[in-house]
């Protein structure tokens, strides 16, 4: 029964994502699921660090990375805390628990010139279909939103008037994002194709597909895929390196840190200084241009 009543607090009083509620309760069940067939054990809500330890080696024996055990882990945490704040637990067997050492992810974002190419110098599909993937590409480059925040649009979140776009960010935080004038144009043109469907099933949602239906998270990662294919190298190429590129490309261009957190809905600051390694290339590149005593050399 803590298990249901922690997936409410979830979703309730955190006010989390469906996505992740679902993915808490996952880990905790793998967690679950390993007591039982390892150990015996039905409820884990009083096991012992040691258990949890096995767990992280099992899984670790089963090649799963660092990064992921380490997210499982903060699940399982964040349900033992649970379990302290209801007076279930006085003390969670995870409190001197250390996450795992994982290599520094750096992200690699698109350069100036490919997002220019891809906004400017590819051929879109003719209609609908090519006109909205136009639009969402640069959308995602114009406001730095995620792909969730994307696909969740309303045609009510975007204000024509006093040209900005409602955000629903994480735990349903809202956020006015500015729109650019070439936003606005790029807007209206789809929306005189979207009208043009002939069906159109969900109709308060921005972005559809052909068949009128709302978009989802899979099919605006084809499409980032599709055009960047035509124009970069890069391993990775997502819309999350969109989210990255638009916060790189301010920084490189003397951004406030503290304006780009906003921007980006981001909670604290920590996690917008992930973006400020190439920005910080940027400076040195500058610098070593720019010094007197550096050109002398």
């Amino acid at each position: 029964m803590s298990l249901d009543h922690f997936v409410s607090y979830l979703s309730l009083e955190k006010n989390y994502s469906q996505h992740t509620v679902k993915a808490y309760q996952t880990d905790i069940g793998e967690f679950s699921e390993f007591c039982q067939g390892a150990y015996g054990i039905v409820e884990i809500n009083n096991v012992a660090y040691g258990i949890i330890r096995s767990w992280i080696i099992s899984m670790s024996e089963k090649d799963i990375g660092n990064r992921s055990i380490n997210r499982k882990i903060a699940s399982l945490k964040a349900y033992y805390k649970f379990l302290q704040k209801i007076g279930v637990l006085e003390s969670s067997p995870l409190v001197k628990h250390r996450a795992l050492k994982t290599p520094k992810k750096i992200e690699i974002p698109f350069s100036e010139q490919e997002m220019e190419m891809v906004l400017s110098n590819i051929e879109y599909p003719v209609g609908f279909e090519g006109i909205r993937d136009k639009l969402l590409i640069h959308i995602l480059y114009a406001t730095g939103m995620r792909r969730a925040e994307l696909v969740n649009l309303k045609v009510s979140d975007v204000d024509f008037y006093q040209n900005n776009i409602k955000v629903l960010g994480k735990r349903n935080k809202e956020r006015i994002v500015p729109m650019l004038m070439e936003t606005k144009a790029y807007f209206q043109d789809y929306l005189m194709e979207r009208n043009k469907l002939e069906t159109i099933k969900d109709k308060e949602f921005l972005f559809l597909s052909k068949a009128g239906n709302k978009i989802y998270e899979t099919l605006v990662y084809r499409i980032i895929n599709k055009y960047f294919r035509k124009v970069s190298s890069k391993t990775k190429k997502s819309p999350h390196v969109l989210r990255h590129t638009f916060a790189t490309h301010l920084l490189n261009k003397g951004a406030d840190l503290n304006a780009v957190k906003e921007l980006l809905g981001h909670s604290s600051l920590a996690s917008t200084q992930v973006y400020t390694h190439n920005s910080i290339a940027e400076l040195k590149k500058v610098h070593q241009l720019s010094h007197p005593r550096a050109k002398k050399r």
